[in-house]
């Protein structure tokens, strides 16, 4: 387990330092009804706080990107791109809220974050009765990855697995979007009309803090996952993409240090492009007819856990570097 600044807020200590309590036998965790599943109950794991007490945000202000004043070109965000309209959501942000239930020119966009996988996924946030969703933070877990919730059914949500796991909705899939995991001054450059989301949260945290720098770089992970692979260090950040039941993943550490590559591959039958930019550690997925196909950056245990079949690759065939 990582070592923890005393300046980290009471809440995210509980998330880092409670532990990896089970809970077998029970049928209620944090107010939910776990009788109604999809994984063993066993799987399901308590991350510390009750739910709700990392707060998501559900009515976000958002800046231009010439008035943002504390981030820095190296600082990661989450960027997406939806009905013409550029956002991003930085991680010094996103690591205490991890949901932003936001609109895209009207459209309800669940943005997400997991800080113990690194995995940022954007869903569609409208329900088959064309209702609106509201997801929060459950403070439950599910092979370490952050359960989100829909507050009009309670039904917890696998950020990774895109599913619900229990509840009425057990089962369902959510739509995903792609989003980028990469640097602001890379987002910034793509989309300099992007808005950034506001540290006007009206919550008092020190978004300059990152708790979880130590655990990025310790090879200890803090909760149990199903599936674990040993030769990569687990917090190696990958390039994941699953098409049908074929899934592969990219460790960024298996392309050059420096420039843009990029790689034409077959996954399941279906072409699609891999761009990497290794600058700002970050690739995106597109297919034949140049749409971009959502994919997914996270940490290497955290892809594998949930994609135990994947291929991986290796650096061979070599990336053809993009020039300009």
């Amino acid at each position: 387990m990582p070592m923890l600044t005393h300046h980290l807020p009471r809440i995210l200590c509980a998330l880092l330092l409670v532990g990896s309590g089970g809970i077998a036998g029970a049928q209620t965790l944090n107010g939910f009804d776990l009788s109604e599943r999809a994984i063993l109950l066993e799987e399901i794991q308590r991350g510390g706080p009750p739910r709700d007490a990392i707060p998501a945000l559900t009515d976000p202000e958002f800046l231009t990107a010439r008035a943002v004043r504390k981030l820095h070109d190296e600082d990661r965000v989450l960027g997406v791109y939806r009905n013409g309209i550029a956002k991003a959501y930085p991680l010094g942000i996103m690591n205490y809220h991890e949901v932003v239930n936001d609109r895209f020119a009207g459209e309800p966009i669940a943005v997400t974050y997991c800080p113990l996988c690194f995995s940022g996924v954007a869903f569609e946030a409208t329900g088959d009765d064309d209702a609106r969703r509201f997801f929060g933070v459950s403070g439950l877990l599910y092979n370490s990855d952050v359960l989100l919730y829909d507050q009009a059914t309670e039904s917890l949500w696998s950020q990774i697995a895109a599913q619900a796991v229990t509840g009425p909705r057990r089962g369902e899939k959510l739509t995903t979007i792609p989003v980028a995991n990469t640097t602001w001054g890379a987002w910034r450059a793509e989309h300099p009309d992007t808005q950034v989301l506001s540290r006007n949260t009206s919550y008092a945290r020190n978004y300059d803090l990152d708790p979880y720098a130590a655990y990025a770089e310790d090879d200890a992970l803090m909760f149990p996952v199903r599936f674990r692979v040993q030769g990569m260090h687990p917090k190696t950040p990958v390039l994941g993409i699953r098409i049908n039941d074929t899934a592969r993943a990219y460790p960024f550490p298996n392309f050059p240090q420096s420039g843009r590559f990029h790689l034409e591959e077959d996954l399941a039958g279906t072409p699609v492009t891999v761009w990497i930019d290794a600058d700002a550690q970050t690739g995106r997925v597109f297919g034949a007819d140049g749409e971009e196909i959502p994919s997914l950056i996270a940490y290497w245990f955290a892809w594998f856990t949930f994609h135990p079949e994947t291929e991986r690759y290796t650096g061979d065939p070599a990336p053809q570097r993009i020039e300009g």
